[in-house]
């Protein structure tokens, strides 16, 4: 019967903790791996969140144009009511464009892009800033979905969009959107 002496003994358990230790490490290692790169964006992920921001944007800066531009033709707006066709889209958000008007502002949270490759759907939070009627400063939050359908050019456009205000559906994360800054678009 082979024994180990007491040194012996300590140096293979130290050396078992070491082996089940780096074991450890290295599964979880890989698992932070493999869910970064199942979260990591597609390139048309990419162009459908940069085209998301790019829209916010030109109601920030109140740029009707631009605006008009990232509008399917055959857009449809709901809200109270549903908006049919770009113009009628373009018609019914005109306060945003004015100097005065409200500041509205939303980030993509989440897009998915259809295996199709034609359509794809963004949502995230919105935050609309305003006056009410006696002239004092409101905010307020909601979660947006936008549907986009890739044109004939390759440019995505707008198809589809609703609004649903409800700050409770909000986190912390989603909200910092609004004011992260933007990159890589």
């Amino acid at each position: 019967m082979n024994h180990l002496s007491t040194p012996q003994i300590r140096h293979v358990r130290s050396a078992s903790r070491k082996l089940v230790w780096t074991f450890i490490l290295a599964s979880v290692a890989t698992v932070l791996f493999a869910t970064a790169q199942a979260q990591a964006a597609s390139p048309e992920q990419e162009t459908v969140r940069c085209a998301e921001i790019a829209f916010s944007q030109s109601v920030e800066m109140r740029n009707r144009e631009q605006f008009a531009a990232l509008l399917d033709e055959d857009a449809r707006f709901v809200s109270a009511s549903v908006l049919q066709g770009s113009a009628a889209v373009v018609e019914a958000w005109s306060g945003f464009f004015e100097e005065d008007g409200p500041q509205l502002v939303w980030r993509p949270h989440i897009v998915e892009v259809a295996a199709s490759g034609d359509l794809a759907l963004s949502r995230g939070p919105y935050r609309l800033r305003g006056r009410n009627d006696k002239g004092e400063a409101t905010e307020s939050w909601g979660i947006y979905n936008s549907v986009w359908r890739k044109a004939a050019d390759g440019r995505w456009r707008i198809l589809f969009d609703a609004g649903n205000p409800g700050e409770q559906q909000l986190t912390e994360e989603m909200k910092a959107l609004i004011d992260k800054p933007v990159s890589g678009c």
